[in-house]
């Protein structure tokens, strides 16, 4: 029946009084619901950096190309993802991440930024940071201590192309080396022109399942220790400078079970040095495309198939010398004193004479104190002038 509840019938002269009756109890509601929500505690507003984007739903902060000088020093609440990419930031001190709303801060982005110095814990404030990318930088100085000194649960760093120089290799391996990095995971040290690695540099990194160092300029692999690598999965040394690879380099590789090698683009020298390395990929199946490996020198063997060499027809007719980059240092460096201590000539041929001037005055000095010295020791061994000496005093 039309107009009935189950409480029965309205009478039909109430009707339009009971419409106005349900519209202001609506309305009342309406205010009640607000007074409730005005009593609720407020959060705090996010707080957005100027010229940046936040995007609260993915939990997200873009501050990208925007020449940024310094990090800003307040965020929203919710970010787990930062990109600072693209910008002017020089420097990274303690100071630079000590917001209380990066505490659950996970992935951090800071390539590109013409970044020179990263002091000491710098990132020892981000109890989750897991990402960290420092890529396309120029690194002159990175503190060991940069994340602090105690275990992070840090599980990818990239370094690609952001080495300076050689020098802070060394800096690299420290930070490796602290202990503080159990959890890594990935490592980045592409495109950097590393010429060597650090003996003992991997050696405190048992979780390592990704190590990239392709496209730099390693000449050898010579007492590097990869022996605590058991997790490694994959190690790309191509476009390097390998001529070849020793055999206790060869059994450590050998020794890690998931390892998948990539050895492509470097100038490996098929002579009778190169013999262990040839046997050891016929028999091995860790390196990925293993038969486009060839052959750059000697010229008759160029661009010949490693895995297709008969090891009895290798000759010794270039000496593999794993010290070559460092004896280009010393003669370099003997060139250099030699053209100082040329000049150091140059500069006394021209005041010849002014030095030997000099000198001269110098032998008549001494020659003078030497005849007084003399006269001196002629009149006290003389018994006579001592008498003579003796009356004169009495």
């Amino acid at each position: 029946m039309l107009g009935c509840s189950l409480w029965g019938c309205a009478p039909p002269t109430l009707s339009g009084e009971r419409r106005g009756v349900g519209g202001l109890e609506l309305l009342l509601l309406l205010l009640l619901s607000s007074w409730v929500w005005a009593q609720q505690p407020r959060l705090p507003t996010a707080l957005c950096p100027a010229l940046c984007e936040c995007f609260e739903a993915a939990q997200t902060v873009k501050c990208i190309n925007k020449n940024l000088t310094e990090v800003p020093p307040e965020w929203p609440p919710f970010v787990q993802d930062l990109f600072l990419t693209s910008n002017c930031i020089r420097n990274l001190s303690s100071a630079s991440f000590l917001s209380a709303s990066l505490s659950e801060l996970s992935s951090l982005n800071l390539r590109g930024n013409q970044l020179s110095r990263v002091g000491a814990e710098t990132f020892a404030g981000l109890p989750h940071l897991k990402q960290l990318d420092l890529s396309d930088n120029a690194l002159t100085w990175l503190s060991p201590k940069a994340l602090g000194n105690a275990s992070s649960p840090l599980e990818e760093l990239d370094l690609s192309n952001s080495l300076y120089n050689h020098s802070i290799v060394l800096l690299v391996a420290e930070l490796l080396q602290m202990g503080t990095l159990l959890n890594l995971k990935r490592l980045d040290l592409s495109d950097n022109n590393l010429i060597y690695l650090p003996a003992s540099m991997f050696s405190t990194l048992p979780n390592l399942e990704h190590l990239d160092v392709h496209n730099n300029s390693l000449v050898s692999l010579h007492n590097v220790f990869f022996g605590s690598l058991r997790r490694l999965q994959s190690f790309n040394l191509s476009s390097n400078a390998l001529k070849t690879l020793r055999n206790d380099t060869l059994q450590q590789l050998q020794g890690l079970p998931l390892l998948a090698l990539n050895l492509s683009l470097n100038p490996w020298v098929c002579d009778c040095h190169i013999e262990d390395l040839v046997n050891w990929l016929k028999e091995n199946k860790q390196v990925e495309a293993k038969g486009a490996l060839k052959c750059s020198y000697p010229q008759e063997s160029q661009e010949r198939s490693l895995v297709s060499i008969n090891v009895s027809q290798l000759s010794c007719l270039l000496p593999i010398d794993d010290q070559t980059p460092l004896q280009t240092s010393y003669v370099f460096l003997g060139i250099v004193l030699a053209l100082i201590g040329a000049i150091f000539l140059l500069v006394l041929y021209l005041n010849r004479k002014g030095i030997k001037k000099w000198m001269y005055n110098i032998r008549d000095a001494c020659r003078d104190h030497m005849e007084g010295y003399h006269y001196r020791y002629e009149i006290n061994t003389d018994p006579r002038l001592t008498n003579l000496n003796s009356n004169s005093d009495v």
